[in-house]
């Protein structure tokens, strides 16, 4: 009997409505694990991300972006989706993690040509941190998940900017506690934060965005270097 945790598969729709009367629709599966593990379930703050990309869709064919901490991925499978070059990372010490990642993008149909999978740990700087590349956007969902590994963020995020002048963190977060903060780092590191309003995010695809919440308090987040 195998000790592997059951699979279940979770749909995700995203939909516009075009002139004329007619729809776009993208259709995302991810497959997630029941275990107790971060990597393998997909925590509400993915899908506003998702969403938030997906309404600029126009904007994300032909970048290069790049997502930390990915988990089972649906922001950056849905920006590849979309035309985008995408590099997902996780910990570079949870091979199981990547593995996943990896099953997420061929359940979606996503080659290598389109998608690179790689071993991104935040605060250290190994050899796959050197060898990103060029980036136009990062992106992440739910990083800011516990206070220890907040500078540790920073400092990578912070890296990949100064490589990449031109790019942008986009990263939505659940507040868990109002006493957590980040801009005494965002100072340390010389970067500069905007709050980016989600009140209207999925309105004119009749999307209810307290429902995506699920009752949690969810922001987004523009980092940028100073």
């Amino acid at each position: 009997m195998s000790d592997e945790p059951c699979e279940q598969i979770k749909k995700f729709v995203f939909n516009s409505k075009k002139e004329g009367g007619s729809s776009e629709i993208l259709e995302i599966l991810i497959p997630e694990k029941l275990q107790a593990s971060y990597s393998f379930y997909t925590w509400p703050c993915a899908p506003i991300l998702a969403w938030f990309l997906w309404e600029r869709r126009a904007d994300l064919s032909g970048k290069h972006i790049l997502e930390l901490g990915a988990g089972t991925a649906l922001p950056g499978i849905l920006a590849a989706k979309c035309g985008a070059t995408v590099t997902l990372t996780d910990s570079a010490v949870l091979p199981k993690s990547l593995q996943h990642i990896k099953r997420c993008c061929e359940v979606n149909g996503l080659n290598n040509n389109q998608v690179r999978v790689t071993g991104l740990s935040w605060g250290l700087f190994l050899t796959s941190t050197f060898a990103l590349g060029p980036v136009d956007l990062i992106i992440g969902s739910d990083c800011f998940y516990d206070p220890s590994v907040f500078e540790d963020i920073i400092v990578t995020v912070s890296y990949l900017l100064d490589c990449n002048p031109q790019a942008r963190f986009l990263s939505v977060y659940q507040e868990r506690s109002a006493d957590w903060s980040i801009e005494h780092l965002l100072h340390k590191w010389k970067l500069r934060c905007e709050h980016i309003p989600l009140n209207t995010l999925g309105t004119e695809s009749g999307v209810d965005i307290n429902e995506l919440m699920h009752d949690h308090t969810i922001h987004l987040l523009e980092i940028t270097k100073n």
